[in-house]
């Protein structure tokens, strides 16, 4: 039995295809059918251009499929939901606004009132670390603190469904690792049902108690592993880690053809070291 009460997110049978050229089309998915948990972590991870970002468009209302039907909490999408958040990788910050401007943005487009706008994004500001920083405007950030302020933007609307495009990808990897940590805090604080994309295996297989490995174009899932250990800071240190990860990258290999026959004997090593 799943720890997940139900299926949140429900997609079936999603097909997307897009004009290519001037008379010709494109089919980026076909055929895909994934659920995701109340409050689950799912991460995606696949061959470039396989339609990850096509996907998260879609679920969020963004995109329209070709056929197919997806929905989040018993509800069909055929439009964009309220509380659904999107994070991208390159912030989408406005750099005419400040820090708390660019927070309370979601807040005022839905018309909370100033006083109470101002409140939530205090309290989101200190939950991820920036409470200093409420004047200054984007470019007097760093791209770790950018990614925060779009955190703090994505959870001040209270959302249940949070959608992820590589958030962590262009930063280093310290930087990287205290955003996960960040991620993995307000995770469970909020309960949040996530979709996750990354190239990044290590990054798949420390945040995804799911991951979805994707086949090439037109992609579907190929692969579904469980990973119950995710979010735990003592098991990225573990021999059963790197073992996690290299069970996701023989599938990804899979997935595109690739073998890779060093793939035991990278294991017996980590077992070794670790």
């Amino acid at each position: 039995m799943s720890i997940f009460d139900s299926d949140f997110v429900d997609v079936r049978n999603l097909t997307v295809s897009l004009p290519s050229g001037r008379h010709g089309v494109a089919h980026i998915l076909q055929g895909f059918d994934m659920k995701v948990g109340r409050g689950e972590a799912c991460c995606l991870v696949g061959p470039s251009g396989c339609g990850k970002t096509t996907f998260l468009y879609a679920l969020a209302g963004i995109l329209r499929p070709t056929c197919g039907r997806i929905v989040v909490d018993g509800v069909p999408v055929s439009q964009r939901r309220k509380k659904t958040a999107v994070i991208l990788q390159d912030y989408g910050l406005l750099p005419w606004k400040t820090v708390a401007q660019n927070v309370a943005l979601g807040l005022k487009l839905r018309g909370v009132s100033r006083v109470d706008a101002d409140d939530r994004v205090a309290e989101m500001l200190h939950l991820v670390g920036l409470t200093g920083f409420r004047h200054r405007y984007p470019h007097q950030l760093s791209g770790g603190q950018q990614q925060r302020v779009a955190i703090a933007r994505a959870l001040v609307v209270e959302p249940d469904l949070l959608l992820m495009d590589e958030p962590f990808a262009a930063l280093d990897v310290l930087t990287r690792e205290s955003l996960q940590d960040l991620f993995i805090t307000l995770w469970r604080k909020y309960q949040l049902t996530v979709v996750f994309v990354t190239h990044n295996i290590d990054e798949a297989c420390f945040l995804g108690q799911k991951i979805a490995v994707l086949s090439k174009v037109p992609s579907s899932i190929a692969t579904l592993l469980d990973n119950p250990h995710a979010g735990d800071r003592a098991f990225r240190q573990s021999a059963d880690f790197y073992r996690q990860c290299v069970e996701v990258r023989e599938a990804l290999e899979v997935s595109c053809g690739v073998a890779n026959t060093q793939l035991e004997e990278e294991i017996s090593c980590a077992e070794a070291i670790v």
